[in-house]
């Protein structure tokens, strides 16, 4: 029996005939620029951050680079968000390329002394992940005669019920425990540090919106109990994110206008007077993607019918589920040119890798597909090409490119 895939997203599942990535088809895309390819479409972005600002008209939103750094696709969203996170020197360097400093925050545990003063440098906002991380931003910026801009990230005593990574309620690498917090942001401001508040992230990829709900009540109430005992007002709560979206059977998106409905009411009642921010990867881009990969064998084995193509896990390494899943599941997959027709054969689509790992389709039904014929992975707009293994085995990278619209 067939294994099932996920739900096509929305702007794509729709379509008949073939598959059209913003006004071109993709074998056009093909033609033009190859294959293995992936492309982006900014227009299924600016629809997810359209629905964010009605859903939450009183917050800001961050993009959390990490989610797809692509230059272009960067540049698009520079103007639709409030803020970009980011996680190293270089997706410092590529944020700064289109967003004023103060706009950027840097979180992650292990950043180095060079790194800390590229930040203060710059004027970007320090996520610092513990106390020795906030006092070697403090030293840097007593020696360069700046006064740092420092949050705090803090490691809540709870957890994003359902979520697909875990950050919270446990021991971590990430984040000040939350019982030492308010210490820590008294140091800060006692070492002449430009405290900037906390960043509290509990897990990612949830689809249990009423999870996410009293998530978003816990971290609020958890940021007041900690301004009160700072003695500080944080100017800024960052919310975190967690927002999933659907990859597979049986996934269904979240409720995003209840979960907007119930902060907004929390956030009437609460006393802190500051900013507030969800920081969201996954949930902006990955459905703005799609990863297009070349038939170029097809065999039979002892039964089974294998489509071997010219990509593979080295670029699209969660859609071979290698990337944090524990239950090997099949992401949305198409024939490019035979989007109306039903699956009337059993297929598993393969890398070119010399791994049996290399599968980003196992036993799903698909319409028939040659030597030539283009398959397509969807959600590839999210943790793609620079979350993937791309000098295994010394393949080619995946070409990116980004839906052009006057």
């Amino acid at each position: 029996m067939s294994k099932p895939f996920g739900p096509l997203p929305p702007e794509f599942a729709a379509q008949r005939g073939e598959l059209m990535i913003g006004d071109r088809a993709a074998s056009a895309w093909v033609a033009a620029h190859g294959s293995p390819l992936f492309v982006y479409d900014p227009a299924i972005v600016a629809d997810r951050v359209r629905a964010f600002r009605a859903a939450f008209p009183a917050v800001d939103l961050h993009y959390a680079i990490k989610a797809n750094p692509h230059p272009a696709l960067l540049q698009a969203m520079a103007p639709l968000v409030d803020g970009l996170d980011v996680a190293s020197a270089g997706e410092l360097d590529k944020a700064l390329r289109v967003k004023p400093a103060g706009a950027i925050s840097f979180a992650g545990p292990g950043k180095r002394d060079a790194e800390l003063e590229a930040a203060i440098t710059a004027g970007a906002t320090l996520n610092v992940e513990s106390e020795g991380e906030a006092a070697r931003a403090l030293a840097i910026g007593g020696r360069l005669g700046t006064a740092p801009r420092l949050a705090v990230r803090v490691n809540p005593d709870m957890e994003l019920k359902g979520s697909g990574m875990k950050m919270g309620g446990r021991p971590s690498p990430f984040g000040v425990d939350a019982e030492r917090a308010a210490a820590l942001v008294r140091a800060i401001v006692a070492g002449g540090g430009d405290w900037r508040g906390f960043h509290i992230f509990a897990g990612s990829q949830a689809l249990d919106s009423q999870a996410l709900i009293e998530t978003q009540a816990a971290t609020l109430a958890l940021a007041e109990r900690l301004s009160d005992e700072a003695g500080h007002m944080p100017p800024l709560v960052n919310l975190g994110g967690g927002f999933g979206i659907p990859h597979f059977a049986g996934d269904t998106p979240i409720d995003l206008a209840a979960i907007g409905a119930a902060l907004g009411d929390a956030l009437s009642r609460t006393r802190l007077r500051s900013t507030f921010a969800i920081e969201l990867g996954r949930w902006l881009v990955g459905e703005s993607g799609v990863y297009l990969t070349r038939v170029i064998d097809r065999k039979e084995s002892r039964g089974e019918t294998f489509l071997v193509v010219d990509g593979g896990l080295h670029h699209q390494l969660a859609a071979s589920g290698n990337f944090g899943t524990v239950v090997r599941r099949n992401y949305p997959v198409a024939v490019t040119h035979r989007m109306a027709e039903a699956g009337d054969e059993e297929v598993s689509v393969v890398g070119c890798l010399c791994t049996p790992l290399d599968r980003l389709a196992d036993k799903v039904a698909l319409p028939r597909a040659d030597v030539g014929d283009t398959i397509a992975i969807f959600i590839a707009g999210a943790y793609g090409a620079t979350a993937s293994p791309g000098l295994f085995l010394g393949h080619p990278p995946a070409v990116e490119c980004v839906v052009q619209r006057p």
